[in-house]
């Protein structure tokens, strides 16, 4: 069974950077691999929905950003390693939440937080201002 795992979170200040990173092990869903599978990062802050932060496919040519972190995060993956990341900088206070990678297999953008079949546990990220 495929499993997404993330790591990198922690406690910044405001104006830090901080790498996630989301590991895929066990995949292999119906034969495909996790190189054709697009991975997104969702967020959760207190009190509301899980939202939508950055998604990428493929060999990461093609990404999208919610417009609250475009010029801040940048999403990549490495398929060798069976890896996607998130740099992050420029953190403010808002950016405080728990992070969550996710995968579907798709072959187009989506963005919206059903659509995604696999999700990892997430992990924290906390900018003091």
């Amino acid at each position: 069974q495929g499993q997404l795992v993330e790591s990198g979170g922690g406690l910044v200040q405001a104006g830090d950077s901080l790498k996630l990173s989301c590991r895929a092990s066990g995949w292999n869903f119906s034969g495909r691999a996790f190189s054709t599978y697009i991975v997104g990062w969702f967020r959760r802050s207190p009190g509301k929905d899980r939202e939508f932060v950055a998604v990428t496919i493929w060999l990461g040519e093609n990404s999208d950003y919610a417009d609250s972190v475009k010029g801040r995060f940048t999403i990549s993956r490495d398929n060798t390693k069976n890896m996607v990341y998130l740099q992050m900088s420029s953190l403010n206070s808002e950016d405080t939440a728990v992070y969550f990678c996710a995968a579907r297999a798709d072959v187009n953008l989506v963005a919206t937080p059903s659509a995604f079949t696999y999700w990892g546990q997430g992990t924290q990220v906390t900018v003091s201002s």
